[in-house]
């Protein structure tokens, strides 16, 4: 026998209006109430974070209705794991797919507030790297264009892929800080947490380096590293 379908009947809140006067309040009323800035003092970032909160108010509307009427005609969802999501800047995007950039460029003018500026610093999500994260991310987009229910599964990496600067000549690696000033898309939940061991232990360089120089003509591992670095600049020059 077929499965019958389950019905739903439950509470839930009035959708978000998209209008410029209802998002101007809106922000507003993120700005102090979940940000926690007074509008004379707010800086850049707290007005992005709080009109990011009221963008994202409006997807979840959509959201909910979207997993209600999966649940309710019993169909199925995909499920994609991928150790990266190269998603890319959100702000602009979730705006354009929802229609409502002008209202919020209204609105956050109304506040005396650029919106071009605000998008240009959101930063990049750093749970990517190339070909695979952008692959994955381009199968979301593609199953919400054809309407298809899924999750993305994957890492949420805290320092994501390193930064690379050059100083003095030398390629330099550095931690990627796109969390530094949070990121409100995310909902702090936890619902479930494993704890994943790895073998081997930690040796500090320090310690094997000075035993290798100890070790007649061995070189240290900084000097190895150092002179790999030197050949791989080489044979990029050639």
């Amino acid at each position: 026998m077929p499965q019958q379908p389950i019905v739903f009947d439950a509470p839930k809140p009035e959708p978000r209006a998209r209008t410029a006067e209802a998002l101007a309040s809106e922000i507003l009323e993120r700005l102090t109430y979940s940000v926690g800035k007074d509008p004379i003092v707010a800086r850049p970032y707290d007005w992005l974070n709080a009109t990011i909160l009221a963008v994202r108010d409006r997807i979840i509307d959509k959201w909910m209705d979207s997993s209600r009427e999966t649940w309710r005609t019993s169909h199925k969802r995909v499920y994609y794991l991928s150790l990266e999501f190269l998603i890319g800047r959100l702000m602009r995007d979730a705006m354009s797919n929802i229609g409502i950039i002008d209202e919020v460029r209204g609105a956050l003018k109304s506040l005396d507030v650029n919106l071009d500026e605000l998008i240009a610093l959101e930063p990049d999500a750093a749970l990517g790297n190339g070909g695979l994260g952008r692959l994955a991310a381009c199968f979301l987009e593609s199953m919400a264009t054809l309407k298809i229910p899924a999750y993305g599964y994957g890492i949420r990496y805290v320092n994501g892929l390193f930064r690379q600067e050059l100083s003095e000549g030398w390629q330099v690696e550095l931690p990627e800080k796109w969390l530094a000033h949070g990121n409100p898309w995310e909902f702090e939940r936890r619902e479930s947490a494993y704890r994943i061991g790895f073998g081997g232990h930690v040796e500090p360089i320090t310690s094997r380096a000075a035993r290798c120089g100890s070790n007649g003509g061995q070189r240290s591992r900084s000097t190895r590293l150092r002179s790999t670095r030197r050949s791989l600049a080489g044979a990029g020059r050639g």
